[in-house]
Order: C-alpha cells, then sequence, then structure tokens
C-alpha cells in the first residue's frame, strides 16, 4: 500500500522534530560559547539572529519561544548578583524570544527589569527594555501592563516624566485598565519625580501584580517612601525645635515634652526613628527599611 499524502506528512515531521531539538541545542551551545576568532563571533551573530531561529523551528515557533525565554532565564540567574558579571547575550535571547512568539507577555515585562536593572542586577540597558516593552505593546495592544512598565522605565530610569506621563496615560484608556492610571499620569505630568509621585507609582505596581516578587519589591519600596516620608516631617518639626531653643533635638522626647509630638514615631516594620550626629531624622541601625533614591526633577537647559 502506497502511503498517502498524510502519513507522509507524519513520517517528515517524525524526521524533522528530532533534528529541530538537536538543531536548537546545538544553537544553545554555540551561543553560550565564547568566542575568540572573528570567524566564530560571526556565527554567534549568525546563529543568534530571529530570523534565522525562526527558519529553523519550522511552525514551532511558541514552543521554540518557550524554549529560548526559560534559557533567557537561566542566563540571567546564572549572573544575577555576581561582580563584574555581563549580560551581552541577553537582548539577543530577549530578542529572539519576542520574535517567536510577540504575544508571550512575561517576556516583555521580566525581561525588562533584568535589561534595566544595573550593576550587577542586570545589564544596565534601559533603552533597550524600553524598545522590548514598546514592541510588546505594538504587538499586545489591549494590554494596559505593558504601558503601565513603559511609564516605570521612563520615571525611574530616564526620569524622563513627559513619557512616562503619556505611558500611564495611553494605557488608562485601553480596556480594563484600572482607574488610578489617568491620576498617576497627571500627578507625573505635574510633580514630576517626588516622592509622592514615586509611592503612588509603586502602589500601583502592588495593586496590579499578581507575581509575589514584584509585589514583594513593590512593599519594600512603598516602606522605604513611608520612611522618608516621615523623616521629611520629623525634620521640619526638629526646625520648629531648634526655632524656638536655639538647638537642635537630641531625642524624640525633647519633640514630646514640648507637645510637638504626640507618640514616638516608628517606621514600617515598627523600628523608632532616631537623630543623626547632623541633627537629621534617620533609621534606626537595627531597622530593615531601605529608603530608595527618590528620582529628582531634570534641570532645565541652559538657553
Amino acid at each position: 500500500m502506497k502511503p498517502t499524502s498524510q502519513s507522509r506528512a507524519i513520517q517528515t515531521a517524525a524526521i524533522a522534530l528530532p533534528l529541530l531539538f538537536v538543531a536548537i541545542a546545538v544553537t544553545q551551545m554555540r551561543i553560550d560559547s565564547r568566542a575568540t576568532s572573528s570567524a566564530e563571533r560571526q556565527d554567534e551573530l549568525i546563529l543568534s539572529s530571529p530570523s534565522a531561529i525562526k527558519k529553523l523551528s519550522l511552525g514551532y515557533d511558541s514552543l521554540m519561544a518557550d524554549i529560548y525565554w526559560t534559557r533567557a532565564v537561566q542566563y540571567y540567574g546564572s549572573r544575577f548578583a555576581k561582580h563584574g558579571a555581563k549580560f551581552d547575550l541577553l537582548w539577543p535571547l530577549l530578542d529572539i524570544t519576542t520574535t517567536l512568539d510577540p504575544n508571550l507577555i512575561v517576556a516583555y515585562r521580566f525581561g525588562a527589569v533584568f535589561l534595566s536593572e544595573s550593576g550587577a542586577g542586570g545589564a544596565g540597558r534601559p533603552d533597550l527594555a524600553i524598545e522590548l516593552v514598546e514592541r510588546g505593546i505594538a504587538a499586545n495592544p489591549d494590554d494596559w501592563h505593558l504601558d503601565v512598565d513603559l511609564g516605570f522605565l521612563y520615571y525611574y530610569r530616564l526620569k524622563d516624566y513627559p513619557s512616562a506621563a503619556n505611558a500611564f496615560l495611553a494605557g488608562s484608556k485601553k480596556p480594563n485598565a484600572p482607574s488610578w492610571m489617568p491620576v498617576m499620569a497627571a500627578r507625573v505630568a505635574q510633580k514630576g519625580g517626588s516622592l509622592e509621585t514615586s509611592r503612588l507609582i509603586w502602589a500601583g505596581i502592588y495593586e496590579s501584580n499578581k507575581d509575589p516578587k514584584i509585589r514583594e519589591r513593590a512593599l519594600r519600596e512603598l516602606k522605604g517612601l513611608k520612611a522618608a516620608e516621615d523623616e521629611s516631617q520629623l525634620n521640619q518639626l526638629a526646625d520648629q525645635y531648634q526655632r524656638r531653643f536655639g538647638r537642635r533635638p537630641a531625642t524624640m522626647e525633647d519633640l514630646r515634652s514640648t507637645g510637638l509630638l504626640q507618640a514616638t514615631p516608628v517606621d514600617p516594620e515598627g523600628f523608632p526613628y532616631v537623630w543623626g550626629l547632623d541633627g537629621q531624622a534617620q533609621l534606626s541601625p537595627a531597622s530593615p527599611v531601605v529608603i530608595p533614591q527618590a528620582p529628582q526633577d531634570q534641570p532645565k537647559p541652559k538657553p
């Protein structure tokens, strides 16, 4: 009996799939290798080309995208927090992943984090992170989460407050977008890099994400921002105390005894604030709270 066209297709697929996975394995080994000659470097560039990988996928684009996304996570994880670590292949891996599957939202969202973090925490390339998220928005125009990510990148990484406001505003017009997004857009446009604005953004990130790691990060930032606000208020009270008594308060009891404080203030983790040698309020050395560096408004260009 002659094989039918359907059986021939099945046989072809049975032969092609093992070859595909062999090609994947070979490709990964070559991408990871440290090429020394110009010829080897050229091979690496060819093998990490999205178009070349797409041709190798033989129609199994989503499967290949999952494999490359897993590889990107492993690549990042193997270098995270290591002094002097390089993340040169992070962008090519993410580029391939999102080219193969433009709807893999997690690759855009976490990939942007991997790219934008600086030092040992990532590639220190917010420009590529923005390019990645903008690609995700173009491929997934109804997903407002990506607009939040884009606004975050412009706000924290580039301190480009008009672009951040525009990103939040664009996201606010999408289906099921939360009500705080237009408020956030207006606040960023009006106040730029203030502590109040930073707290609003992190609160939005905390409320809009289900991933426990992102929520933990957001909560940590919110606690730090609350502590920064507390310190600012305590310093204002200390200024009042100094105007009245000609010196800075030495303890919180000094403020309480004059009625400027009703109770001993504590940080979000329950540790009492203290006065530093410079007469400014600060966190207790025992407190785990970390105050983030607040973005500052960009200086106006000189005429």
